[in-house]
């Protein structure tokens, strides 16, 4: 099956994606909470190093992925007075 646009979905279908998008922000909130701690704890163990980045590449990039499909999910659930 081949995921559709956003804009292709129904209303109930965009409802259930926005459920599941609101879900998978408190798991992408909880991992970045979680890769910040250990950067802290790198921190004050060891110093500023290499693998203490590695962490916060990661939160960089959940940070970014779910910021601009959330925001596209918004506009079109306002466009369609859903929300």
């Amino acid at each position: 099956m081949n995921p559709k646009e956003l804009s292709e979905l129904t209303d109930q279908e965009l409802l259930q994606e926005a459920k599941k998008r609101r879900s998978a922000s408190i798991l992408n909130a909880f991992l970045i909470g979680f890769l910040i701690g250990i950067v802290f704890y790198s921190i004050v163990k060891n110093s500023l190093g290499f693998l203490t980045l590695i962490p916060l590449g990661f939160a960089y990039k959940l940070i970014n992925n779910s910021k601009y499909k959330s925001k596209e999910l918004d506009d079109l659930l306002r466009e369609r007075n859903l929300k």
